[in-house]
């Protein structure tokens, strides 16, 4: 069975990103904040792929690309969400998150499953931004009536 691209590549997206943060966290650099922003630059590829892949088997209707695009992101921002749900838990838990929260954007004591909402809402979030810059760069590739 062969899966569809949108997942495909969503599972791409949460590759990228959870061996990055792994990485991250092994060389000890999981406390700098600004690298962890990096991580869009998983789903920049992810969607591109997608889009990509669409345009070479001749879908130029850009709705239907950038619904295409946005299933990309959101599978690989769930499965991320659900991957460091998962790590959280197996690392603490609530413990876990705390030290998480001290370094990133979060104030208080958030809970694991409130962390991970929050986190899931500014990944559809900026799963939405890539969606959309990625439409406008690759805009000239549609047919024009």
């Amino acid at each position: 069975m062969k899966l569809p691209k949108e997942i495909h590549n969503g599972i791409l997206i949460f590759l990228g990103i959870g061996v990055y943060f792994l990485l991250m966290s092994v060389l000890g650099l999981s406390h700098l904040f600004y690298l962890r922003l990096l991580n869009v630059v998983f789903i920049f590829y992810g969607v591109n792929k997608t889009i990509k892949m669409n345009l070479a088997e001749g879908e130029t209707n850009p709705v239907s690309n950038a619904v295409s695009a946005m299933a990309t992101s959101v599978v690989g921002v769930a499965l991320s969400v659900l991957g460091l749900l998962i790590y959280s838990y197996a690392r603490g838990g609530d413990a876990y998150v705390k030290t998480l929260s001290a370094t990133f954007m979060f104030g208080g004591n958030p809970s694991v499953p409130t962390y991970c909402i929050c986190l899931l809402f500014e990944g559809i979030a900026s799963s939405v931004i890539v969606t959309m810059l990625l439409m406008l760069f690759w805009n000239n590739k549609y047919a024009a009536d």
